[in-house]
């Protein structure tokens, strides 16, 4: 008898067909990776990595860029975590994500939350020492004097609304 179409289409994708190997999610620099994605694509997965240090990343580590990450052998994985984790030293200095750090004057390249970290001690900072952009991020106003009459509206709400909530509460407070 003839079999059923659909049973027949599945059979035949090429992506249910997995090696006992694969990895549905592969784990480097505490990040987890779908593994059904290309090495490239896949870092990008870091923050941090954008596709021009994965592209450098799969280069030094002499790996396919078009390989999917869960197929790679665990000495390939190894391999794209030690390099990751050597990023600094690889990149050229005009490639990295903190250039001259402010009390170091280092190059660095960070990844993950220290990113996010360095870039809220950053704001805070210029918030503490009363800069310019310090005051504007504290507003939540355009920081890098783009125009603000016509554009960007929508989000914050400052100015009038602020007042008339303060008016609103003396008239409360007056009765």
């Amino acid at each position: 008898m003839a079999e059923d179409p659909q049973q027949a289409q599945d059979a035949a994708s090429p992506e249910d067909e997995e090696d006992e190997d694969f990895r549905y999610i592969v784990r480097i620099e505490n990040t987890d990776l779908d593994g059904h994605q290309p090495v490239m694509l896949a870092l990008t997965g870091i923050k941090g990595i954008g596709e021009r240090v994965a592209t450098i990343i799969t280069d030094r580590a002499e790996i396919s860029r078009t390989a999917r990450i869960g197929d790679l052998p665990e000495e390939d994985i190894d391999d794209l975590q030690e390099t990751v984790s050597e990023i600094e030293e690889i990149l050229p200095p005009w490639m990295v994500n903190r250039r001259k750090d402010i009390f170091t004057g280092d190059n660095q390249h960070l990844l993950r939350s220290d990113l996010d970290d360095k870039h809220r001690e950053d704001l805070n900072r210029l918030k503490k020492i009363q800069a310019y952009r310090g005051i504007r991020h504290e507003q939540g106003r355009k920081v890098r004097g783009q125009r603000t009459r016509a554009n960007g509206r929508s989000g914050s709400a400052m100015g009038v609304e602020k007042a008339a909530v303060q008016a609103a509460a003396q008239e409360g407070e007056g009765e």
